[in-house]
C-alpha cells in the first residue's frame, strides 16, 4: 500500500492495516498520550492514544525520516532486519 493509499483511508482501516503489515519500531509518551510509531512500506505511522485508553486519537503519516527523532533512542528493529 502506498503512503497517498493509506491516508485515503478511514481510522479504523488504518489500524487494520497497521495490525496487519505494521513493524511496532517504538513507544514513548507525550503529554497526556501514549504514542507508537510503526514503520510500514516506505512510510511511518505514529498512533496517537490517550494513556490508559485503547481508542485512537488520530494517526500521524510521515514519509521523512525527521519525522523519526523523538523516537531514535527507542528503536527497536525486528531480529530479521539485524
Amino acid at each position: 500500500m502506498t503512503f497517498a493509499d493509506f491516508k485515503n483511508l478511514h481510522q479504523r482501516l488504518q489500524t487494520e492495516h497497521l495490525a496487519r503489515h505494521g513493524h511496532l519500531l517504538a513507544e514513548r509518551g507525550e503529554d497526556s498520550c501514549a504514542l507508537s510509531l510503526y514503520a510500514v512500506a516506505d512510510f511511518y505511522a505514529e498512533v496517537w492514544r490517550q494513556r490508559g485508553e485503547e481508542q485512537i486519537l488520530f494517526i500521524h503519516v510521515f514519509q521523512k525520516p525527521s519525522g523519526l527523532s523523538d523516537y531514535l533512542e527507542r528503536v527497536q528493529l525486528p531480529a530479521e532486519w539485524q
